[in-house]
């Protein structure tokens, strides 16, 4: 892995930095350093399908102010990290675990040997620990509404309308487009044609990825030992508590602690799969639950 470019670093406590890492099938991938004084941690931040980098700035500013380098990024084809079309994209899922975020933590390390490095994964950026070869490497992670993606166990309000998607929708897709036009379908976002099939192979297996993946991918989730902190939402239209328990249960070796949040018990309306990362949860949800868990 090594760093090919950089942007100059404003002359100020907290700024920001724009990396291009190169994964070791030399692609690049596309990421952003927010920079604060006197860093107690690094955090790396994983998005969810189809989400970009951006998506997560406020939140990561927020976490610059608590004195925490934090490192986000886009997965190859995605974001700024998509090079040409998507449909002439050629990764999958997996790649974005074994290759992209494999390639953020080698660079976390390396630029920061002495601090704590902490990988909060929204969604698949959670799924993704059991097929990063360096999961270990990390001190901690904390997943936050992530669960396997098995559709008949999805929350009720994606589950009634779900199946149409992986049996009509994404194959008539990909007949006509090369690729899954999400952005188009305000469904997700654009997806690179193997990404989708991917997905939609584990999201008709019981067994989620390690169903389909098989006995190697099994036991890389297995091997995982860092301590996990899993925070899920009571009103995530999408994810469900049985998904999140589990997509959970594959991490047999690591410590996992599930915390179920009901938006009311903070004081809130409504949080849904996408929502914890809106700036007015500031102080009801990122102060008072998320921080704690990274400051400890």
């Amino acid at each position: 892995m090594t760093t090919l470019a950089s942007a100059p670093l404003a002359e100020n406590s907290i700024g920001m930095e724009d990396v291009i890492l190169q994964s070791a099938n030399h692609r690049n991938i596309h990421a952003k350093v927010f920079h604060t004084q006197h860093a107690k941690s690094v955090v790396i931040l994983a998005p969810a399908m189809g989400v970009v980098q951006k998506h997560y700035e406020k939140f990561a500013l927020f976490l610059t102010e608590q004195n925490h380098e934090v490192i986000t990024f886009d997965y190859f084809g995605t974001g700024a990290s998509l090079q040409g079309h998507v449909k002439d994209c050629d990764t999958d899922v997996r790649q974005w675990g074994e290759l992209d975020c494999e390639a953020v933590i080698h660079y976390a390390k390396k630029t920061y040997p002495n601090l704590k490095l902490q990988w909060v994964g929204h969604s698949v950026g959670g799924q993704l620990l059991g097929f990063i070869p360096s999961a270990n490497q990390l001190d901690n992670a904390i997943t936050i509404a992530c669960g396997s993606g098995y559709w008949p166990h999805n929350s009720p309000p994606t589950r009634n309308i779900v199946w149409i998607a992986w049996y009509f929708i994404a194959p008539i897709c990909l007949q006509l487009y090369g690729y899954f036009p999400g952005k188009k379908l305000n469904i997700v976002g654009d997806l690179a044609p193997n990404v989708l099939k991917q997905w939609r192979r584990w999201c008709m297996n019981k067994e989620y990825s390690i169903g389909v993946e098989g006995p190697e991918i099994r036991q890389r989730y297995a091997d995982v030992e860092i301590p996990i902190s899993s925070i899920s939402f009571s009103d995530d239209h999408m994810i469900s508590q049985r998904n999140t328990l589990s997509l959970h249960s594959f991490f047999e070796k690591a410590q996992v602690t599930q915390i179920r949040i009901n938006p009311k018990e903070i004081s809130e309306k409504s949080i849904g799969h996408l929502g914890w990362s809106r700036e007015k949860l500031r102080d009801s949800l990122w102060s008072n639950k998320i921080l704690p868990l990274i400051n400890n």
